[in-house]
């Protein structure tokens, strides 16, 4: 008898384990999909559950999106971090209205052309929306292959082409097998093969595992540093958009002073949020989230 593969083995662990998220659901449409995976970006998924729902019963077409303005998209992100990501995703539903008829696209060239969708994103919407065969490589999909295939504890801080070609070349050759193998890896590397304590004792691949073969000892802390949040300009950012969602009409830069008492980074801060089209001036001394409508 033949040995199951690589791919199958992580495939029929995640039928029966995985975890039961809205976006996986049968008849999941492809914008949500594509909703989900651009929050899930740096975010944890209890943190996305809520804004996804929301989002999707605001906005549940691209069109419905592309018709709002870019101040809604950002007061509708919340704090759910990395507000830019919200305009992107209004930029992309733009596109995805005039160019495609209001219909995600299928084919990966059309989707890496969309605004802020880049390589995993692309390849994950092809292969979850649509069935199709791409390697879909995230941070937990890299640490799988890296340590079941290379045997290396850590992939690294970025995705490479290597990566791509290692994940695919575990792929099965049927499209179909191979979207669920995609979505397999994924949920393996975030709740079994972790960055730190994984749980080899559970892991389906656990007897074919180069890195556990090995030998190596398990890491028991953070293969990085997680980054620091208090007192940067993220955090300043921050109280500075809260005040602007929370306002409908433009407010004054006396206002804004009242949120940070260090005048040069806060403004700084101000300055950052214009340049990456978040926030705009509205006069010499008021300000107001990018495209908000004047007040009446």
């Amino acid at each position: 008898m033949t040995e199951p593969t690589f791919a199958t083995l992580v495939s029929r662990w995640y039928e029966e384990n995985a975890r039961d998220l809205p976006w996986r659901r049968a008849g999941t449409s492809a914008w949500a999909i594509l909703v989900s995976e651009v929050m899930l970006q740096q975010t944890p998924v209890v943190r996305v559950l809520p804004a996804w729902e929301a989002w999707l019963a605001r906005w549940p077409v691209p069109a419905a999106l592309a018709e709002d303005t870019p101040a809604e998209a950002i007061r509708m992100w919340g704090r759910l971090g990395y507000p830019r990501r919200a305009v992107r995703l209004r930029d992309c539903a733009v596109a995805i209205a005039e160019r495609h008829g209001g219909e995600v696209p299928d084919r990966l060239d059309q989707l890496l052309a969309l605004p802020g969708v880049g390589t995993y994103t692309a390849r994950a919407v092809a292969a979850f929306a649509y069935g199709q065969r791409h390697p879909v490589v995230d941070t937990n999909v890299r640490r799988v292959v890296c340590r079941a295939v290379a045997g290396e504890p850590d992939a690294g801080p970025a995705t490479r082409p290597a990566d791509l070609v290692a994940t695919e070349e575990l792929l099965p050759v049927e499209p179909a097998a191979a979207a669920l193998a995609s979505a397999a890896f994924m949920e393996l590397g975030a709740v079994v093969c972790t960055a730190r304590s994984p749980r080899c004792g559970v892991c389906p691949v656990a007897s074919v595992c180069a890195w556990r073969a090995s030998g190596q000892a398990a890491p028991t802390g953070p293969t990085r540093r997680p980054q620091r949040y208090a007192g940067t300009d993220r955090q300043v950012r921050g109280l500075l958009l809260g005040v602007l969602r929370e306002s409908t009409a433009p407010v004054p830069r006396q206002r804004l002073d009242q949120v940070w008492a260090d005048d040069v980074q806060r403004s700084r801060a101000l300055a950052g949020l214009v340049t990456d089209g978040l926030v705009e001036p509205v006069g010499e001394v008021s300000f107001r989230l990018a495209g908000d409508a004047p007040a009446s």
